[in-house]
């Protein structure tokens, strides 16, 4: 029995701010192709001139990169790896919570979440790069190790398909587990509305920053919620053990827009101080705002490593 739409986890690779796409197995790949055609030629896509190894073929890799002087010799299929193919390893870290199940566009939190993750993945797993997935709500959810075969991809969204969010989030916890999780250095991405205290979220991403890892975090809110454009008398459901509210929500615009401001500049200030790469996303947003956020850090990172090496 085919599952509905509803049930679905590759739903998430349906970018619906971007374009109307209809077949499943089109998603994420129009999603990232059709980025990467509006862009300049970027030195990420393609391969480094320096040859760095071998590496056996898998289904899924590039088959313009087989060797075919090995093959004549060997009989066997192996795959030019060059170093733009070695070294990156990035861990899609992406809030599940209940508090990310709040939306009233096409795509609420979750759903842009987990769309922009796989969006990631796709692009990784594109330039063969190993990529991994961590999911989170009270607990840790799911762990997919990181792979680079884009047979990988049904790994990633089933990661994020969650059934039933649990509610308040442990971000301390959350935080010094995925640490524990990820013992070699490398990219993590961090995606997640961030509604939590400022004390506990600091500290763990200070733990994070302990690893060395590179780390891009995209804090993701609804349009609602930067704007607050309730009027009259409005039911607020809470979510993650806070209470119901009902009132007039135009007595507490003023003083929830700058609560939310001043919680906002905290949270880039602690990431700013940490040395963390943060985007502010809206989820009425285009996901190229995320993947060109993505790109131009991963850049950044590999001229910082070709530097280190040549000086």
């Amino acid at each position: 029995m085919a599952k509905s739409t509803a049930e679905d986890p590759r739903r998430f690779l349906h970018p619906q701010t971007i374009a109307k796409i209809s077949k499943l197995d089109l998603r994420a790949r129009q999603v990232v192709e059709g980025f990467i055609s509006g862009m300049h030629k970027s030195p990420v896509f393609g391969h480094s001139i320096e040859f760095v190894q071998h590496r056996e073929y898998t289904i899924g890799d590039d088959i313009r990169h087989l060797d075919w002087k090995v093959w004549s010799k060997t009989d066997r299929y192996y795959i030019k790896q060059y170093e733009a193919e070695t070294n990156l390893r990035c861990n899609l870290v992406v809030d599940v919570s209940e508090s990310m199940h709040y939306g009233r566009g096409p795509l609420n939190k979750y759903e842009y979440a987990c769309t922009a993750a796989a969006s990631l993945a796709y692009l990784l797993l594109r330039q063969q790069d190993a990529v991994g997935t961590i999911t989170f709500d009270e607990n840790i959810r799911q762990i997919v190790p990181p792979r680079g075969q884009m047979t990988h991809m049904d790994a990633v969204c089933n990661a994020m398909h969650v059934s039933k969010p649990r509610e308040k989030t442990d971000i301390l916890g959350i935080l010094r587990r995925v640490t524990e999780s990820i013992p070699s250095r490398g990219m993590i991405v961090l995606i997640s509305d961030f509604l939590v205290d400022r004390e506990p979220l600091i500290k763990g991403l200070e733990m994070l920053c302990q690893r060395r890892h590179d780390i891009l975090v995209f804090h993701v809110l609804d349009d609602d919620e930067m704007n607050f454009p309730f009027s009259g008398t409005t039911r607020f459901e809470g979510m993650e053990e806070q209470p119901n509210l009902l009132c007039d929500p135009r007595a507490l615009r003023d003083g929830y827009l700058e609560a939310l401001e001043e919680y906002l500049v905290e949270v880039r200030r602690g990431c700013t101080r940490l040395g963390l790469d943060y985007q502010l996303v809206r989820t009425g947003d285009y996901l190229d705002a995320i993947l060109s956020k993505f790109l131009h850090h991963r850049m950044d990172v590999r001229a910082n490593a070709s530097r280190a090496r040549n000086g």
